[in-house]
């Protein structure tokens, strides 16, 4: 069992804050900066070079620990510098063609649906998107529908978009990807470190995640999961690094027999490391009861909020996860926003620009966005909601 107590005395960037922001960027623990100084301390003295290899052991262990976190092999697990390079990375590999399908949803991260209409000037692809249901998230019938009629290239889900807390069901439409020979892209920038993933279950081609959320790890430091079939099918970014392949002959290569071959180069092993760290305390605590801390907290939230009359809760959706947003009863965050910095509140806004479809649809322009995880109290939580009170 987790000790809150613990945990939140090392964390130095809770004092003097109620800080809600952790679907943007977390706090990390003291542990992940210590070994972060310990690395860039022999950086300073020896060279980035020299560090590395005397690091070279501990470096290597970002592979077995983020292993150990999705319940996969270390050859299934690539470095990246976040969730989009590792999106990107993986996007690049898939060989399309004029005409192909990508198959999405409404409900999706900003970068990746430029990604989507960038493939598309150049390849010509079509973009189809899911219906969603009423009750808000992507309809499961009509993409298993959609995947047997246009035999798509690529099914992309995300499984928490960045501008609710909608949880999408990334996990019942994985035999049909799988039968239809589609690859699967699932991007759980928003899940991993606050949700438990069964990679068994959803068995996807690509998982992408980041570290500077519910990880708890540096900004600038994420990382992308390869399946098996990927890798025997030989896939390949576009553009290969010297870290995935072995220069051969003077026009060829030989890829190297991991998800290593997606990785960069150039990296910051510092970076590296202290993503190593923060998956380590996850698995130390325990992703499990992670998962069961942060359900009964955002039940606590939503609740605590449904007893304001001046506070209107925006998200949709029949299953719900510790990203909360909200506006005034009037449909206006400005006098929510003057009030959280009076406070000293960290929270976030999520506008328009990064969630068009929906939140067009919705009538929605601007939320306030909070994510306690599970380092938050209850009594956190009920100072926010005294705060909020105020927001008339």
């Amino acid at each position: 069992m987790m000790n809150i107590e613990t945990i939140r005395s090392q964390t130095k960037g809770l004092d003097g804050k109620l800080f809600f922001n952790s679907a943007g960027s977390s706090l990390m623990q003291d542990q992940v900066i210590e070994c972060m100084q310990d690395y860039l301390e022999q950086e300073r003295m020896i060279g980035g070079y020299a560090a590395a290899s005397k690091y070279q052991e501990s470096i290597h262990r970002f592979y077995s620990e983020v292993a150990n976190l999705i319940k996969t092999k270390e050859r299934n697990i690539a470095f990246a510098t976040s969730a989009s390079d590792a999106y990107n990375q993986a996007l690049s590999s898939i060989p399309f063609k004029s005409k192909d399908v990508i198959i999405t949803t409404n409900n999706d991260y900003i970068s990746n649906q430029l990604a989507f209409i960038g493939l598309q000037k150049r390849y010509k692809i079509d973009i189809v998107r899911v219906k969603d249901l009423d009750q808000g998230g992507m309809d499961p019938k009509d993409c298993l529908e959609k995947i047997e009629k246009l035999n798509p290239r690529l099914v992309a889900i995300t499984h928490i978009p960045t501008n609710s807390g909608l949880i999408q069901d990334i996990y019942s439409i994985a035999p049909a990807c799988k039968a239809s020979g589609a690859y699967y892209l699932v991007d759980t920038c928003q899940s991993i470190g606050q949700l438990n993933i069964s990679l068994e279950k959803l068995n996807c081609d690509f998982l992408t995640a980041t570290g500077r959320k519910f990880m708890r790890g540096p900004r600038g430091s994420g990382f992308l999961y390869v399946s098996d079939r990927v890798l025997n099918e030989g896939l390949t970014p576009l553009f290969t690094e010297q870290c995935g392949a072995e220069w051969t002959e003077e026009f060829g290569y030989r890829i190297i027999d991991s998800a290593v071959r997606f990785e960069r180069w150039e990296r910051n092993c510092g970076n590296m490391l202290g993503l190593a760290k923060a998956a380590e305390i996850i698995n130390e605590i325990g992703m499990e009861n992670i998962e069961k801390r942060n359900y009964e907290l955002q039940l606590f939230t939503r609740e605590q909020l449904g007893k304001l009359s001046n506070i209107k809760c925006t998200d949709i959706g029949e299953s719900l996860c510790n990203i909360i947003t909200f506006t005034s009863a009037d449909g206006s965050i400005n006098r929510i926003v003057d009030l959280f910095s009076t406070h000293n509140v960290s929270y976030s806004i999520s506008g328009i620009n990064s969630a068009l479809i929906d939140f067009t649809k919705r009538q929605l322009t601007e939320v306030v966005r909070i994510s306690p995880h599970y380092f938050n109290t209850e009594e956190e939580i009920n100072l926010l909601t005294e705060i909020l009170k105020k927001a008339q």
